[in-house]
């Protein structure tokens, strides 16, 4: 896969970061259990089991290291791409209800994250 090396079209920053986060379709369905891959302010990308259509919206259940309470967000799927046949999937997702107060302390993680990786 070639690196993209346009010009960054995110909003917030994203670091590489692995949580815990247990999901399900918004209107429907159980709860499955993957990790993040990587995350901003923004959205999220996980691994999937299956793939999701652009639009779905997943109810989400993500503990960070660096709150003690779980966080309930809901996300939507921007898009859900193969990675091994029929198995595995990389579904980036959204934030479409972050909490306020929470969304704060994760941009401050996020840029301590960062900030590590840069001095490595």
């Amino acid at each position: 896969m070639e690196k993209y090396t346009g010009a960054e079209r995110r909003k917030f920053p994203r670091a590489n970061a692995n949580f815990v986060v247990s999901y399900r379709v918004k209107e429907h369905g159980t709860y499955d259990l993957s990790q993040t891959k990587n995350i901003s302010q923004g959205g999220l990308l996980i691994t999937t089991n299956k793939k999701f259509d652009a639009g779905t919206q997943l109810v989400m259940t993500i503990r960070f290291p660096f709150v003690e309470q779980k966080i309930e967000a809901t996300g939507e799927v921007v898009d859900s791409k193969e990675i091994v046949k029929g198995l595995i999937y990389e579904t980036r997702l959204k934030f479409i209800d972050l909490p306020q107060d929470f969304f704060k302390e994760l941009g401050l993680y996020i840029k301590e994250l960062l900030e590590k990786w840069s001095k490595k």
